[in-house]
């Protein structure tokens, strides 16, 4: 589903990332880890377009994207979080959910006038398909909260909710689990094993718990340095002596 062939972006005299090629396969939740400065937001901002690489090809389904803009991308059908939320804080939760999908007819101000009924229907089907998301998710008793006013892991279940809203084929998920507590942290491994599951999605992601990424993500990708260290199972990457000494620690022997 995704290529990304041999791929560096410098910033200074800092080679941010470096030579780095691997593919994440349809259908699998596949783990980015390594140490901080290893490259893996400047490798997720990469694919999302905020960056352009210096050098090397991204491909999505076969067709390059290095060099597109972030919204083209997200046409695509790929989305991404980030390492902090970036919900609308001022608008509610549920307002959140109905705001990301394309094309709505109320966006245009004479759609408003001359299609009142068209808006008004397709309006009650997004809010309808966000009360199901929302209930998907657990945070329907949240609805009409301010979404700023949401604890941490609360936030992370409304980035999910709001992917489901776009109806991606890739997401991408900056640290889904920093700053989560442990039962937010099962609902929210129990939800993207669903829509894995269930929707069909495809989930890439960055995570320093290395728990949740032995328990969920495979394959793992490690990346040091700017580039590709090693990639495997959970249980190869256990094994590598490499990964043992500089990531994972003396528990996982």
């Amino acid at each position: 589903m995704l290529e990304i062939q041999r791929v560096e972006k410098s910033f200074g005299g800092l080679k941010a990332v470096n030579d780095c090629s691997f593919t994440v396969k349809k259908g699998t939740i596949t783990g980015l880890i390594g140490p901080n400065g290893a490259g893996k937001t400047t490798l997720f901002n990469i694919i999302t377009g905020h960056y352009k690489p210096d050098r090397g090809k991204i491909f999505f389904q076969g067709e390059a994207i290095d060099g597109l803009a972030p919204h083209q991308i997200f046409k695509k059908k790929v989305y991404r979080t980030f390492q902090i939320t970036r919900e609308f804080a001022q608008m509610t939760v549920l307002e959140n959910l109905m705001i990301m999908p394309e094309h709505q007819l109320g966006e245009r101000i004479w759609n408003t006038w001359f299609r009142s009924p068209s808006v008004r229907h397709q309006e009650k089907e997004l809010r309808d398909k966000a009360l199901e998301v929302l209930e998907f998710v657990e945070l329907i008793d949240l609805k009409d909260e301010y979404a700023g006013s949401l604890s941490g892991g609360q936030k992370k279940l409304l980035e999910i909710a709001r992917s489901m809203m776009a109806d991606p084929t890739l997401v991408l998920l900056d640290e889904p689990g920093a700053g989560v507590n442990p039962t937010l942290m099962r609902k929210l491994i129990a939800n993207i094993e669903t829509l894995r599951e269930e929707k069909g999605m495809t989930f890439f992601l960055i995570e320093h718990d290395m728990d949740l990424v032995m328990n969920l993500c495979e394959p793992v990708v490690v990346m040091s340095e700017g580039t590709k260290l090693c990639e495997g199972t959970a249980a190869e990457v256990q094994q590598d002596e490499c990964v043992l000494e500089a990531y994972l620690g003396g528990q996982y022997r």
